[in-house]
């Protein structure tokens, strides 16, 4: 996988080389579609129509809502669940996985974030997401890859990138940086959720202390992530540079897997966390603090 950090290392300054072009991939499409597990290329949405309609050659298409979540506790997959999908689709623990999705990624980058829970070091995510593939009429099919199963054995999980309440709760008593990610409007406690979206908590507002800096802030216009500068300059703004653990959050946990993403990983804030039980959880918990109101200038 010589070429990808090669490309990785012209095309940015970021801490980690974590993502790939376009070009890149249109320039691989052959070893996305061989059945040698080397390579893998996974579209998430949060359902497949989309990916039914069109896609990139080779690409597996995974379901965030009912594949990626455990279906009874509303977490995560367990480890043994992980390892049955990933094992499933023809992915190793040793394939260099590249992941696109709608949203300029959300559920992609939610999807790296668990890869990267279970240890899997070689994921990366495409730029852009889906739109920028469709936008810039790279190569896309309907026919749906089929890929012989392998053996997949997880490591970790690494709890030093995921929150829990418990690591709110902390954040607040410590005044450590909290991230949300949300519109304005959910950020004040105007609206439960984005427009057309699910009400998923009771109460609207945000964590006590916490910043609204929106997930999209960290993208330009055609969904592809500013560069090292532009972001390290949008945290600095709120007096977040990597030095104290900082943790991230929204309504779900996919927008502020964005966030992580340009955090831990382009920035390279290693103290950087995901709380992906986000406002669903916390404005449902009873006793709870909350504020409501907008950001503070």
């Amino acid at each position: 996988m010589d070429g990808v950090h090669i490309l990785v290392c012209i095309m940015s300054d970021y801490a980690n080389d974590v993502l790939v072009t376009a070009d890149w991939v249109e320039d691989n499409l052959d070893s996305f579609q061989s059945d040698d597990p080397d390579h893998r290329l996974v579209e998430v949405d949060v359902d497949t129509e989309a990916y039914d309609e069109a896609h990139a050659p080779g690409a597996i298409g995974f379901n965030w809502e009912t594949q990626l979540q455990d279906q009874t506790t509303r977490d995560i997959l367990s480890k043994a669940d992980f390892e049955d999908l990933l094992g499933s689709h023809g992915i190793s623990e040793d394939s260099t996985v590249v992941l696109y999705g709608d949203n300029s990624n959300w559920f992609a980058a939610y999807t790296y974030w668990q890869f990267k829970y279970y240890g899997h070091d070689d994921v990366r995510l495409l730029d852009g997401g889906r739109e920028y593939w469709l936008d810039n009429d790279y190569t896309t099919t309907d026919e749906v890859p089929e890929f012989s199963a392998v053996e997949y054995e997880a490591s970790g999980p690494r709890e030093s990138i995921r929150a829990y309440r418990d690591d709110v709760e902390n954040a607040i008593e410590k005044n450590l940086p909290l991230v949300d990610v949300r519109s304005p409007e959910e950020f004040s406690g105007e609206v439960l959720a984005p427009p057309g979206l699910q009400e998923t908590a009771q109460r609207g507002g945000h964590v006590p202390g916490a910043k609204n800096i929106s997930w999209a802030a960290v993208t330009n216009d055609d969904g592809r992530f500013k560069d090292f500068d532009e972001l390290q300059e949008l945290y600095a703004d709120e007096d977040i540079d990597g030095d104290e653990t900082t943790v991230a959050y929204c309504r779900i946990g996919e927008r502020s897997s964005v966030a992580w993403f340009a955090l831990h990983e382009l920035l390279g804030y290693d103290d950087a966390v995901n709380y992906d039980g986000s406002w669903t959880e916390w404005g449902n918990l009873v006793g709870a603090p909350i504020e409501k109101g907008e950001a503070d200038d």
